[in-house]
């Protein structure tokens, strides 16, 4: 049988490859770069990790359920820790054996309803024949880059090529976005820079790492509020710990809590509080040596740095074959494919709390399926009538999530999770 082929050595594709070999399937890992690890491999060449970035969830929140990191790894873990934490992962499940390191996927296109996966291994060209196809290779790397109207002569670049605060020494640094990247890199820049200034264009709920010395994401969650109770309570929380944004210059979030992703940061209030970041408005145009503002102010530069999220790039494979509509792919629970059933796109997911233990139930789930598939069991076939049935349904929860590129792929955590659990069960019962 032709391998199933796993693009990406990320915790995503690292869990995948595991629950296929033990579901007996035939697969092919393959990696870009020379190790696991993925995002958090910050020598990757396709990495946008910079050096003081940490998981912006505590570790016990985020880590995989049967395989906890150390006692002595941080709670808060830097991206060192978890490229260790992921090497390590795959050598205690035998992966290493199943990839391919130094393997750029160049394309991906149907052939006789399997897929002819074609990659640069050392400047040598190969082909492999898929039987199906997993794509893991991640959301956070391709730049979501925004053309300013004008011209700047200064030094511009994007978070994904940030690796350090040396790059701010002794300039004039103005940063464009003020989601978690942002704000760690407006931290980091403030203590190399001359001066720094945020261009910060909608309103954000701002949470400290710690609370009474505890991870803010363990807190709660004992007993299940209904979501537009959940999102009162904890909004009116987030008001008394951190106080409303406005009283820091920023503006206020015209949205409920839980719309859009909060920022978790202890140190970026403080630093604004402190006078360390000027606040400004959207950009109106740039001038050659700064840019313009929308309130009529303008400012003056060396570098200007845009920290303005990524977009989904599956740059290997066609959009059409993705069931592509607007910004994201359509596809049943963020994975199954009404067009390709033996085409499953991984960890296209994001999710307050999710974690990799959620990722790692997509992974099940899909190698369930894939093992039925192969069984031709008629379980498999009705599941596929469902992909079909419900491949634009979104599991929101009821949210009403801010209409942005970025959310175009974000879940409601407890509704998802129930969602692979109850195909997992029915799958078992044969329904």
């Amino acid at each position: 049988m032709n391998p199933y082929v796993v693009i990406g050595a990320g915790p995503m594709g690292l869990c995948t490859v595991r629950r296929l070999v033990e579901k007996g399937i035939n697969v092919l890992g393959l990696e870009a770069h020379s190790d696991v690890g993925g995002l958090w491999d910050i020598d990757s060449t396709t990495s946008t990790m910079y050096q003081s970035a940490h998981l912006i969830s505590s570790k016990r929140m985020t880590e995989f359920d049967d395989f906890p990191m150390s006692d002595d790894v941080a709670t808060y873990p830097r991206h060192d820790e978890l490229k260790h934490y992921f090497q390590s992962y795959a050598t205690h499940f035998d992966l290493y054996r199943h990839f391919q390191f130094n393997c750029y996927v160049e394309s991906v296109e149907p052939f006789n309803g399997q897929w002819k996966v074609s990659y640069r291994q050392n400047d040598a060209q190969h082909q492999v024949i898929a039987a199906g196809v997993l794509l893991a290779n991640g959301t956070l790397h391709h730049p979501n880059i925004i053309d300013f109207p004008g011209h700047f002569e200064g030094e511009q670049m994007h978070s994904a090529q940030y690796k350090s605060a040396d790059v701010f020494a002794d300039k004039r640094v103005l940063i464009v976005g003020c989601g978690n990247s942002g704000c760690d890199i407006a931290v980091d820049a403030v203590h190399r820079a001359k001066h720094v200034d945020m261009v910060v264009r909608r309103g954000y709920y701002f949470l400290p790492k710690f609370i009474a010395g505890t991870p803010t994401d363990t807190l709660g969650g004992k007993i299940r509020l209904p979501n537009w109770l959940k999102q009162r309570v904890d909004g009116t929380l987030v008001r008394l710990i951190s106080g409303k944004p406005s009283r820091f210059g920023l503006p206020d979030p015209d949205y409920k809590m839980y719309e859009s992703h909060p920022v978790v940061n202890s140190l970026f209030l403080h630093h604004i509080g402190h006078g360390d970041i000027t606040v400004r408005p959207n950009i109106e145009r740039l001038t050659e040596n700064g840019a313009y503002f929308s309130d009529g102010n303008q400012g003056e530069y060396d570098l200007i740095l845009q920290a303005t999220g990524y977009k989904l790039h599956y740059p290997f494979i066609d959009k059409q074959h993705l069931n592509w509509v607007g910004d994201a792919p359509q596809l049943y629970l963020n994975i199954f494919n009404p067009l390709h059933p033996n085409l499953y796109v991984m960890g296209m997911v994001e999710a307050a709390g999710l974690g990799w233990q959620g990722r790692d139930e997509q992974a099940k789930l899909v190698a369930n399926v894939i093992r039925l598939q192969l069984n031709q069991d008629q379980a498999a076939n009705r599941f596929l009538d469902k992909v079909k049935l419900k491949a634009g349904q979104r599991m929101d929860g009821g949210m009403r999530y801010l209409p942005l590129e970025r959310m175009a792929y974000y879940v409601h955590k407890a509704e998802y999770l129930a969602a692979l659990s109850r195909e997992m069960q029915q799958l078992a019962q044969g329904a």
